[in-house]
């Protein structure tokens, strides 16, 4: 997962769809933001929040320096988690501190639009938050997204209409048809899905009574429209006044004739769109929406194949679904994601409750993401921890709702310790993420629970973050906890990892002799060949101690161990953590060419995993050599650099004391030789600088390049067709008669044009699109 703040529109999510109409709400809202420092879109599902929202953030962007950060909140589930999800996605990492505190120091000079999607049903808790940042950060403004508004001083509302449609007094003509937005957004859609598909004077009075049958939400329309691949624009139509409702159909829907009308017709719709399903389709459609956040094909092959659906058939009903806007697909690298809107995953729901199968399928997808951690840790030492680290943000959702599964259910505790152990390095170290894990095996410990193995090792994983944090007085209580246990179940990995956060405390301390001899018990008890990734940390703090002690011959042969270990298999995290711990080695050694050598090694290693923890080490220990080489610019530049990633971490650097003498005396040495406004100067240069920044300013490496403002996969077909014939100078009229469309279409898709890609002209455009790649 990234670091770096999103400052450009092209950080947002790629629409893989036009955006249509909407003009003025787009005006009102861009107005409200100006005036209002929170403002909140409502309406039901389905009619257009969040796009409406993306829209007015790539509008407004340039306004907001420092980016543009949405936040999806309809992936998570836990109240107590909003500040901390607001915090990854702007760019910090939590440790155990307050992390709403911390948040707000983090944003407090910061001139950012903050994008809270689908806030609804964490409405109080996003309230909360807000009414805590706006005071306190001047230059912060928040766009939300909720079918209800939040409710706090100061806070905009605006509701979100249903898209223009044609109105029924007039006659059905081309010119009525292209001023409305609904009938604009059918006819987008199904040319989609049927290639050549226009709204015409045959079937143009169709098509409008579709629009206003379905009160113009685009999500109902989008649905309806998915079906001319299949269906006649007359048949869709004669489906939706005549929709025969079954006993089923019935029972969901009991209770629910209190919902405003608009909701009523989106959910009229979903249910019509499910009922033109196959039996293999309606099972799938229900049991997809156990995910959280999107799945892969692999993910639903395991949690949803059985019973009626076997497992060759989900990719080509999944297709299917794809094909019916059921679900949308989402590239990311060489992997395809899958995920389905909130109101149709609601729905989904209903009906696994409906047909009992709704437990079932939580146990079996917890049971998945609990067997993909396992499998990760498990292919730990090998050149596929990359993926492992890849994969497993992707589904960082899913495995809160796993989890969080585990802490609801009776007799899943064991479970849950077995997943929050298991993401240690995964997760709670390796991408920073402590505070999350913190609070989720906080509520896990405190349930009552019998002694065990698995037991233990929550109490040492959180244990060895609190020492981490420096709240040492809490990991020595987890640790005595733990040991307690290991009385009873004499487990030679727990006593291993309990000296390993005994030593880890001794360690921060700086009492080198005593962490040295607490890491020789834990690596001693470990039988070889067993749990290696503790070995592995064991002998990582065991070489920075005895390095950092001068002892030449413990630390050699730590390393040589070290690096037979995790070399042959492209292992690259602890690989990473050995090369910087060799450099200590050399740094406290006097070599310090070897150690600048050393701790840039392990940073390109770390750039591949996104290790932030890491990338910070080597970044705060590449100034120290380069200041003890005489490169004091340099190194001030490094220790801005290294400030600003701790910053992001919310970690206190002062808790390791073994290694903060160091950062001290490279302070001192930059201000003595720099003085007091150059190093300030050169500090701020690094403080500047963004994570890839960072890395490429230590590695001597040209700064990465900024895409373009927008690529041309922004503009869908038709638009980079238009966006050519502005090029060539023709007018909307001209542009009109070309492609034998209406003016006001021709403008309403030029409109579409310059808003994507954040231009003011036509002239832009021409220019841009001379630019682009034939």
């Amino acid at each position: 997962m990234s670091t770096v703040v999103r400052r450009r529109p092209s950080d947002l999510p790629l629409e893989l769809s036009s955006f249509v109409g909407r003009r003025r709400e787009v005006d009102e809202v861009r107005r409200l933001l100006s005036t209002s420092r929170l403002v909140t879109l409502t309406g039901p599902g389905g009619v257009g929040k969040t796009r409406l929202a993306l829209e007015v953030s790539r509008a407004v962007h340039r306004a907001f320096p420092d980016g543009v950060v949405l936040v999806e909140l309809d992936q998570l589930r836990d109240a107590e988690l909003v500040a901390n999800a607001v915090a990854v996605a702007v760019g910090m990492r939590e440790s155990g501190g307050t992390s709403l505190e911390m948040l707000i120091h983090y944003l407090a000079s910061r001139r950012l639009l903050l994008v809270l999607d689908n806030s609804e049903h964490l409405v109080d808790a996003v309230a909360e938050l807000s009414g805590a940042l706006l005071p306190s950060c001047p230059e912060l403004r928040i766009l939300a997204t909720s079918r209800e508004w939040l409710g706090i001083v100061g806070e905009a509302v605006m509701p979100v209409p249903p898209l223009t449609l044609p109105d029924p007094e007039r006659p059905v003509t081309e010119q009525e048809l292209s001023r409305s937005e609904a009938v604009t957004l059918f006819a987008e859609r199904a040319a989609s899905v049927r290639l050549g598909f226009t709204v015409n004077a045959t079937n143009g009075g169709a098509v409008a009574e579709i629009c206003q049958r379905l009160d113009g939400l685009p999500l109902a329309i989008e649905l309806a429209a998915a079906r001319v691949r299949a269906l006649s624009e007359k048949d869709i139509l004669a489906r939706l006044l005549d929709q025969p409702q079954s006993v089923t159909a019935q029972s969901l829907t009991a209770g629910r004739r209190h919902l405003p009308a608009r909701q009523q017709t989106l959910r009229s719709c979903i249910e019509w769109s499910h009922g033109l399903c196959s039996d293999r389709e309606r099972l799938l459609w229900a049991r997809l929406s156990v995910f959280a956040g999107g799945f892969e094909l692999d993910s639903a092959e395991d949690v949803c194949s059985g019973d009626g659906l076997a497992v060759e058939d989900v990719l080509s009903t999944v297709a299917s679904l794809l094909d019916k806007s059921i679900l949308v697909a989402e590239q990311h690298g060489d992997v395809m994601r899958y995920r389905m809107l909130e109101t149709i995953r609601e729905f989904g729901v209903e009906r696994l409750e409906h047909t009992g199968e709704y437990a079932g399928l939580l146990r079996a997808h917890r049971d998945f993401h609990l067997g993909l951690i396992e499998r990760a840790n498990g292919d730990w030492v090998s050149s596929r921890q990359v993926e492992w680290f890849a994969r497993l943000d992707r589904e960082h959702a899913n495995v809160q709702a796993a989890v969080d599964y585990c802490l609801k259910e009776p007799g899943e505790l064991d479970a849950a310790f077995r997943m929050l152990a298991g993401l240690f390095h995964f997760y709670w170290w390796g991408r920073g993420w402590a505070r999350e894990g913190r609070l989720w095996l906080a509520r896990a410990l405190d349930r009552p629970s019998p002694p065990s193995a698995i037991r233990a090792q929550a109490l040492l994983t959180d244990g060895s973050l609190a020492s981490a944090d420096g709240q040492f007085d809490v990991s020595l209580q987890r640790l005595a906890d733990a040991r307690a246990i290991d009385d009873v179940v004499a487990d030679p990995t727990i006593t291993a990892f309990a000296c390993w956060v005994e030593g880890s405390v001794d360690l921060y301390s700086g009492d080198l002799p005593a962490a040295i001899a607490a890491f020789e018990r834990g690596i001693a008890v470990l039988p070889p060949g067993v749990d290696v990734p503790r070995r592995l940390d064991l002998m990582l703090s065991y070489s920075s101690a005895v390095g950092l002690a001068g002892d030449v011959a413990k630390a050699t042969a730590c390393h040589q161990e070290w690096l037979r270990i995790t070399e042959p298999a492209g292992e690259c995290f602890h690989r990473s953590y050995a090369l910087w711990s060799i450099g200590l080695f050399a740094m406290a050694q006097g070599d310090h060419d070897r150690a600048a050598e050393l701790y840039r090694e392990s940073i390109r290693l770390r750039r591949d995993i996104r290790d932030l923890t890491g990338i910070g080490w080597s970044v705060e220990s590449l100034s120290w050599v380069e200041a003890a080489l005489g490169h004091l610019a340099p190194a001030a530049t490094l220790l801005g650099a290294a400030d600003r990633i701790w910053e992001i971490m919310g970690r206190p650097l002062r808790t390791y004391q073994h290694l903060y003498p160091y950062h001290e005396e490279t302070e001192r040495a930059a201000r003595e030789r720099l003085g007091a406004e150059g190093f300030e100067e050169a500090f701020g240069r690094g403080r500047a600088m963004d994570v890839d920044e960072a890395i490429a300013f230590s590695l001597n490496e040209e700064p990465p390049t900024v895409p373009p403002v927008a690529p041309p996969s922004v503009l869908t077909r038709r638009e980079r067709e238009i966006a050519g014939l502005i090029a060539e100078g023709l007018t909307s009229r001209e542009i009109a008669d070309r492609l034998v469309i209406s003016v006001r279409t021709a403008e309403t898709h030029t409109e579409h044009i310059l808003a994507k890609l954040g231009f003011k002209s036509r002239v832009q455009v021409a220019t841009w699109m001379s630019q682009q790649q034939p």
